[in-house]
């Protein structure tokens, strides 16, 4: 190849690097990603051990709310050891006696609350790994579709060195160039395929990542769009706060706990009232000689209460309910603490990511773009070296990678701001184009 045509290659390929010089991927992009996170909250096994938790102890809430069985006994009474005979004294019969225990008012439904609080706690805890989950999906997948691009750039721009040795390697056979032209040109190809290494090994483990969440095989291919979308962000990192505590699942989980220990302490205070004991007994009975009623059968009825002597086991009771209650108190601040955070800190790096983006498509690409073209227009008559052109050209390529690296990490950080407040930012009408 004559070096007029390897620079006219080098010139007609770079637009391909160049921000928006690809085809608009907007529809593809959400339709893929919105097919995979539907996909990985069908399957997904954690998710769906979540749910069953919950739906467990949903089931835990009626028996919770029920009285005990009732129970039924029969007795042999006041039999002559003797003889084991029911008609010789009029002492001796069968008695069968039906019993029901009544605990204290107040106590089946405290009961009752705590299970239901208990399942509510793993109810919003599921809806939350919901939420967790489709941030996952997201982040694996804009981590992909950054290797990919970063793949792509990385072997065009090997192509391209591949032409540059050739190149040099004929002027310097013909005497007009110099071999450390050659021998640079052979150095940064060899860079670039260590990082093609890196990079291919990076992808297949972030499709792993991303196919374990989908529960598929790991190496099952994913469609990843050529071109990445931005989505537009306009609300405040405050207004993303104030609208977690409705919208972040775990606030309810916490609250749920908060009632859990409070229907706790209840059942514990109550735990000082004794509970009840109804019974009632039919005796049956043999006509015996002497007997002045004839064998005629005995009814009796009855109701015992437990004593709740031992004060001190009680107010134990209590105090660990209260400090329950105290704990998932603080928990739950703690928790609140935890959201704004993550938020403030996603919205941080989301409005880096965002300026950066706009700092390498309208000032550091064009520029490394406009440098690489004056370089490449002085190498053509001679005024710059080799060591120069190839140096502008692996600038650009550098400034390449990372813009598709921040364009990735911006759609990153508007997925952790969807998980911490649980507002949905991705609408395909707020999208921004590229």
């Amino acid at each position: 190849m004559t070096r007029t045509k390897c620079l006219l290659f080098i010139a007609l390929c770079l637009p391909l690097f160049i921000p928006g010089g690809r085809v608009n991927a907007a529809e593809t992009q959400g339709r893929s990603l919105s097919n995979l996170v539907a996909e990985a909250l069908a399957k997904n096994p954690e998710l769906q051990a979540a749910r069953s938790r919950w739906e467990m102890y949903e089931r835990k809430v009626l028996p919770a709310r029920s009285l005990d069985d009732p129970r039924l006994g029969l007795s042999f009474s006041n039999y002559p050891v003797d003889s084991l005979q029911a008609d010789e004294t009029p002492m001796t019969g069968n008695e069968l006696q039906l019993s029901q225990a009544f605990p204290f008012p107040g106590k089946l439904d405290a009961r009752g609350e705590m299970a239901e609080q208990q399942a509510l706690w793993y109810k919003s805890a599921w809806e939350d790994a919901r939420l967790q989950l489709v941030r996952k999906v997201k982040d694996a997948w804009y981590r992909l579709y950054y290797r990919d691009r970063a793949v792509a750039i990385t072997r065009k721009n090997i192509d391209l060195l591949d032409d540059f040795i050739q190149l040099t390697e004929t002027r310097y056979a013909v005497g007009t160039g110099l071999q450390q032209d050659v021998l640079k040109a052979q150095v940064e190809r060899s860079k670039l395929m260590d990082r093609l290494f890196t990079l291919r090994q990076q992808r297949t483990t972030v499709l792993a990542d991303l196919n374990t969440l989908l529960a598929r095989p790991t190496a099952s291919p994913v469609a990843i769009p050529a071109s990445l979308e931005m989505t537009e962000v306009k609300m405040a990192a405050a207004e993303l706060q104030d609208l977690s505590r409705e919208n972040r699942p775990l606030y309810a989980s916490y609250q749920a706990l908060i009632d859990r220990y409070q229907s706790q302490r209840k059942l514990a205070r109550l735990d000082y009232y004794p509970d009840f004991n109804v019974w009632a007994g039919y005796r049956m009975r043999d006509e015996v000689t002497g007997d002045p009623v004839r064998g005629t059968d005995f009814v009796s009825a009855g109701i015992s209460i437990n004593l709740p002597i031992w004060k001190k086991k009680r107010k134990e009771a209590v105090a660990e309910a209260e400090s329950g209650v105290r704990m998932a108190r603080r928990r739950f601040d703690d928790f609140r603490d935890r959201v704004h955070f993550s938020i403030s800190d996603g919205y941080a790096q989301l409005e880096k990511n965002r300026d950066l983006v706009a700092l390498y498509k309208t000032g550091i690409i064009p520029q490394a773009q406009q440098t690489y073209e004056a370089s490449l227009s002085a190498y053509q008559v001679g005024d710059v070296d080799f060591l120069s052109l190839v140096d502008s050209l692996l600038t650009l390529y550098r400034y390449q990678i990372d813009y598709q690296r921040v364009l990735a990490d911006y759609q990153r950080s508007v997925a952790q701001l969807e998980a911490a407040s649980g507002v949905p930012l991705e609408d395909e009408s707020a999208k921004a184009p590229r």
